[in-house]
C-alpha cells in the first residue's frame, strides 16, 4: 500500500522546537492537514498554547512534551511518551536549533558546546531513537539546516559549523535509508522571520538589515509540508541564495567577498 500525504489524516508527526519560530509553523500546517502531532520543546506554556491550536486544527490529539533536545535522558522519556501513545511516526522534523552570533574568539566555551549539544547531538540522538518506528512506517525525517551551512560568514563560525553538521549528517543518512523506502530531506533557509534572531543577534539588527530577504515562516512551513511523503533531497530558500551556494566553489574569491561585505550584518 502506498502511503498517501495528500492529506496527513492518521498519519503521526513529531515535531521539535515546536514552542515559537519556524518548529511551530510546521505543527500548525501539519495539523490543519488533519496530522496527530507531538510537540516537542523547552517552554511548556508556549508548548501548551501551540497544542491547543493544533488540536482545535486538526480535530485529534495533540500532546505537548516538555524536553531540552540536548539531554539525553529527556529524549528518552519523550520517546517513551510518544510510543506509549502511539504505535508509528509517520514523519519526523528535527527544528529545535538556536545561533549566537559573536565572533569565534569571544563566544563562551559552554555556548559551543551547547549549540552543537542542541543543533547536531539532539537531532542525530532523537533521530535514532525513533528510526525503528520510522523504518516501520517508510516514514520521512526532515532537518531543519540553513543557508549558513553551505554560505559561511563572519561572526556565524560555530553555528555555521553545526548546520554543515546537519546536512552532511542528513547526506548520508539519505542514503544509508533510501533501501528502506524512508525518505530524508534537508530544509537549508535563509533568514527568516521569526524570534531566532533575539537569541542569535541579541542587541543587533540583523533581521532588519537583511529584511529584503528574510522568509515568511508560514509561507515556509507549507513548503515543507507539503514536502512530507515526498522524495524531496533539500528545500533551500530563498531561491537566488541556492544559487549563491552553487556558485560560491566555482568562484571562492569572489564568494568570499561577498559573504565579508554583503552577508557581514551581524
Amino acid at each position: 500500500m502506498v502511503n498517501d500525504y495528500r492529506t496527513l489524516r492518521g498519519k503521526v508527526v513529531v515535531i521539535t522546537g515546536a514552542s515559537s519560530g519556524i518548529g511551530r509553523d510546521i505543527a500548525l500546517e501539519a495539523a490543519s492537514r488533519g496530522a496527530r502531532v507531538f510537540l516537542l520543546a523547552r517552554r511548556l506554556e508556549l508548548l501548551e498554547e501551540v497544542r491547543t491550536e493544533c488540536a482545535n486544527l486538526s480535530l485529534a490529539q495533540a500532546t505537548a512534551i516538555q524536553v531540552d533536545v540536548s539531554q539525553m535522558a529527556e529524549l528518552e522519556h519523550a520517546v517513551a511518551q510518544i510510543q506509549a501513545e502511539t504505535n508509528r511516526v509517520d514523519v519526523l522534523v528535527n527544528a529545535a536549533g538556536f545561533g549566537d552570533f559573536e565572533t569565534f574568539a569571544e563566544i563562551p566555551v559552554k555556548r559551543i558546546e551547547q549549540m552543537f549539544r542542541v543543533n547536531v547531538f539532539g537531532m542525530m540522538l532523537l533521530t535514532r531513537m525513533l528510526a525503528p518506528m520510522l523504518f516501520a512506517t517508510k516514514g520521512h525525517i526532515v532537518n531543519i539546516g540553513s543557508m549558513a551551512g553551505k554560505i559561511q560568514t563572519p561572526k556565524s563560525a560555530v553555528y555555521a559549523a553545526t548546520k554543515a553538521a546537519v546536512i552532511a549528517f542528513s547526506n548520508s543518512l539519505r542514503l544509508e535509508l533510501k533501501p528502506l523506502g524512508v525518505k530524508v530531506t534537508t530544509v537549508n533557509p535563509g533568514p527568516v522571520n521569526t524570534e531566532f534572531f533575539n537569541v542569535a543577534d541579541s542587541g543587533a539588527q540583523y533581521l532588519q538589515k537583511m529584511a529584503w530577504l528574510s522568509l515568511d515562516p508560514e509561507k515556509l512551513a507549507i513548503r515543507i509540508v507539503a514536502s512530507f511523503g515526498q522524495s524531496v533531497r533539500e528545500i533551500n530558500a530563498p531561491w537566488f541564495m541556492e544559487v549563491a551556494a552553487r556558485l560560491y566553489p566555482l568562484a571562492p574569491k569572489l564568494g568570499d567577498f561577498l559573504a565579508s561585505t554583503i552577508g557581514n550584518q551581524k
